[in-house]
């Protein structure tokens, strides 16, 4: 009986934290065509880390897939084209937790050193 308990205690909260994810891409929320500059951190701490653009309105959340483009930059100033679109984040209780945008298909125009 603690097995079954435990096993759907379990998958309750699997279920809340993924649908607390929301979705990459919203319906309706086509990636358009942007030129971004600001500075490329590291955010986070293992194992979630993220790579981000930091600009003077906002930051900008890289894919895993395009950070080798430029993570040699790391506290440089960049100025990169790309692909932005965003995700609205909500908390597990429903309430708004903001949103984030999310660059792809990166193409750096111009390193600041």
């Amino acid at each position: 009986m603690k097995k079954i308990v435990i096993a759907a205690l379990l998958f309750t909260v699997l279920c809340a934290a993924l649908i607390a994810l929301g979705r990459r891409e919203p319906d309706g929320t086509r990636p358009r065509r942007v030129e971004v500059s600001g500075t490329v951190r590291l955010v986070g701490n293992a194992p979630f880390s993220a790579l981000v653009i930091t600009g003077e309105e906002r930051e900008w959340f890289v894919e895993p897939e395009e950070q080798d483009k430029i993570i040699h930059l790391q506290q440089q100033q960049v100025t990169v084209r790309a692909k932005e679109y965003y995700q609205d984040r909500v908390f597990a209780n429903g309430m708004s937790a903001g949103r984030h945008y999310y660059l792809k298909d990166i193409i750096v125009i111009n390193p600041k050193h």
